[in-house]
C-alpha cells in the first residue's frame, strides 16, 4: 500500500464500491484500475499472522484469491471479524489482510457507504448493487511527513497517601 502511495499511483484512482449492510455494518472499497499503474501482487499476511482484525475502521487489502492483492483496499464499518482468517473453516479461510486503521474521517466513510448506488454496474464482477453511482476521485494520497500514531495517555497512578510525619521533642537549650 505504501509503495503505491510513494509512487503516487493512487493519484487519480477512486473509491468506487459501497456495501451498506445496515445497522452500522458495511465496507467502502477503492483502488487503482489502470493496469499500467499496478505493481505485482503482494504476499498475503493473514490476520492470524498480524494479530489485527476487521473492526470498525480497519483498512484491508481486497483480493480474489490468496496472494492476488494489488492496489484495491477497503475500509470496514462495524465489527467485520468474519473477514479475518479462520484456519478451522473450510475453503479459502485465510481471510483478508488488515494493514491499517482509519484514525480520522470515519464520518466521511459512513457518508460514502450510504451514497447512491448504480444498480446497473458491477454485475460482471459479482458486485451488482454495490457500485457507487458517482465514484469518488482520489486526488492524491501521500504520507504525512510528521505523522505519528496516536499515543494513548499513560494511566495516572493513584496517589499514595503520605506517611504520617513522626514528631520528636527537641530538648530546649536553656
Amino acid at each position: 500500500f505504501l509503495r503505491y502511495i510513494d509512487a503516487k499511483r493512487f493519484d487519480g484512482a477512486s473509491i468506487y464500491r459501497a456495501v451498506d449492510m445496515g445497522r452500522g455494518y458495511g465496507l467502502l472499497q477503492g483502488g487503482v484500475k489502470t493496469v499500467d499503474k499496478l505493481f505485482p501482487p503482494i504476499a498475503h499476511e493473514p490476520t492470524t499472522k498480524t494479530g489485527l482484525t476487521h473492526n470498525d475502521g480497519a483498512i484491508s487489502m481486497a483480493r480474489q484469491a490468496e496472494g492476488t492483492a494489488r492496489a484495491d483496499f477497503f475500509v470496514t464499518l462495524g465489527d467485520m471479524s468474519g473477514l479475518d482468517a479462520n484456519p478451522e473453516a473450510p475453503g479459502d479461510n485465510t481471510g483478508f489482510a488488515v494493514f491499517g486503521h482509519v484514525v480520522q474521517g470515519m464520518d466521511l466513510v459512513r457518508k460514502l457507504v450510504a451514497g447512491e448506488i448504480d444498480p446497473s454496474k458491477g454485475g460482471e464482477f459479482g458486485m451488482a448493487g454495490q457500485m457507487l453511482a458517482k465514484p469518488v476521485a482520489i486526488i492524491s494520497a501521500r504520507r504525512a511527513p510528521d505523522w505519528q500514531p496516536p499515543v494513548e495517555p499513560a494511566p495516572v497512578p493513584a496517589a499514595e497517601p503520605e506517611p504520617a510525619a513522626e514528631t520528636q521533642a527537641q530538648p530546649s537549650a536553656s
